[in-house]
């Protein structure tokens, strides 16, 4: 799974416009409408081509419900949807602390972008401080490679940064694209254990992933292949390094390797399926234009689905043994879940590409991963240490939630909607955990201080 998979946007030029308004959506997602939102290919076919350019400003949620049928969302409603304002309030703010984002290629325009997205919101902006992997090539606003990849780097960079303002953002640029099997991998592997080893960085947030079954050996059951690329989270874990993973938007299937074709039997990727990574879904949120919710999340399966199901490489882990009636025998994802629907998507600001500068909604598992990776930012300040490997305590805080304590942060996404994704059954989010939306999303008023007690090192 390349990022192709991970993130999603939808157009804002004028044809696609008319598209949309065009469009009824009570056919198949976006049905008629493949000019405004890319289908996956190899290739991330995501920004850079006609089918997204950017607006001139960002619209309120009501103008884009009546422009182009969808909901979007801003930064500061997304800080009241998650019960953020009261935490920076207290000083909460991830000052302190440290995401480190990994993308192959990167964005040559990334630090004026995010100046200007903080601008426009009344945020403070902060350095993004670059650190480039091998020998990245220079970017061709023309190679549509580097142009999805240039995407997926803003939307990384900018939703952390919206989360936890004050936290430092270092992006590691890769040299070599990921895209499905072990293509890409081992560069980024080898990047994040040289942060790791240097002190650098307290949570790290990937939105990439391969399918596990595209991986050499796999279908000989030989799983060394993917194991043998464990060797960063096993050092993030001993140094107490938060790793986030996208859970990707296959629902409960993923791509092949040939980046185009879907299975037609439930699958599952690395490296959100490694147990050692906490693996975040998606949601979607339905809010006013002040970001209070109109109703509750219900499972991302809009425009996409939320990738979830059972690692066919890993078993179940410890932490995930009170959850073994859904997970069975094996390690089951996402973990837990933020805002991933493009219905409900997520304005980002890009100027990459000079054919597209402006304004996206975006959205995918993408988003909710570096937005996941602010909480932990949060967190790590608010515990004044990193809380590392989180998944424990993740399930020991759902435990308690679902006996009614809701100091733990936890809030449970049940609507009962499935991510069924081309035409293989997905799960349905129920009471308590599901492969939907894991333990389902957070309070970040509560959670966060949860999460920093429960994680406490004596």
């Amino acid at each position: 799974m390349h990022i192709a998979r991970t993130r999603r946007s939808v157009a804002a030029s004028t044809a696609a416009t008319a598209a949309l308004a065009a469009a009824a959506l009570a056919t198949a997602p976006l049905a008629g409408v493949t000019a405004a939102v890319p289908h996956t290919k190899a290739v991330p076919a995501t920004a850079g081509h006609t089918l997204v350019h950017g607006v001139a400003s960002p619209l309120s949620s009501e103008q884009c419900q009546a422009k182009w049928h969808i909901a979007c969302y801003n930064p500061l409603q997304y800080r009241t949807a998650y019960d953020l304002n009261a935490l920076y309030r207290k000083g909460i703010t991830g000052k302190g602390r440290t995401i480190v984002i990994v993308d192959s290629f990167g964005s040559p325009t990334i630090q004026h972008d995010l100046d200007v997205y903080s601008k426009q919101f009344g945020l403070r902006s902060t350095k993004v401080d670059v650190v480039k992997w091998g020998k990245v090539p220079v970017f061709d606003p023309k190679n549509s490679d580097m142009t999805g990849w240039a995407g997926e780097t803003t939307l990384d960079v900018e939703m952390a940064h919206a989360v936890a303002p004050d936290a430092k953002i270092v992006l590691v640029e890769t040299a070599v694209a990921e895209t499905e099997g072990v293509t890409g991998l081992p560069e980024m592997m080898d990047a994040e254990k040289h942060m790791i080893d240097h002190g650098v960085g307290d949570v790290i947030t990937q939105s990439f992933g391969a399918t596990e079954d595209t991986f050499p050996g796999f279908d000989k059951g030989d799983f060394s292949s993917i194991k043998k690329l464990r060797y960063a989270f096993q050092d993030a874990n001993r140094k107490h390094v938060t790793v986030l993973a996208s859970s990707g938007d296959g629902g409960a299937t993923d791509l092949k390797a040939d980046g185009k074709t879907y299975y037609d039997k439930p699958v599952n990727s690395w490296p959100s399926s490694d147990p050692l990574v906490t693996s975040i879904g998606g949601t979607q949120l339905h809010l006013n234009d002040k970001g209070q919710r109109v109703k509750p999340d219900s499972v991302y399966n809009d425009y996409g689905s939320g990738g979830g199901g059972q690692s066919h490489v890993f078993t179940r882990p410890a932490f995930q043994n009170g959850v073994k009636n859904v997970v069975g025998a094996r390690r089951g994802t996402p973990d837990v879940s933020l805002a991933a629907a493009v219905n409900g998507g997520a304005w980002i600001y890009s100027s990459y590409d000079p054919t597209a500068i402006g304004w996206d909604v975006t959205g995918g598992t993408s988003e909710a991963s570096p937005l996941f990776a602010g909480i932990v930012a949060l967190a790590d300040q608010a515990a004044g240490h990193r809380v590392g490997n989180i998944n424990e305590a993740l399930y020991d805080l759902s435990k308690r939630s679902a006996h009614h304590d809701k100091s733990t942060g936890i809030v449970d996404v049940n609507d009962g909607t499935d991510n069924s994704y081309e035409g293989v059954t997905g799960y349905k989010a129920v009471d308590g955990y599901d492969m939907a939306t894991g333990v389902g999303t957070v309070d970040a008023l509560r959670f966060v201080p949860a999460l920093a007690r429960a994680t406490h090192r004596g």
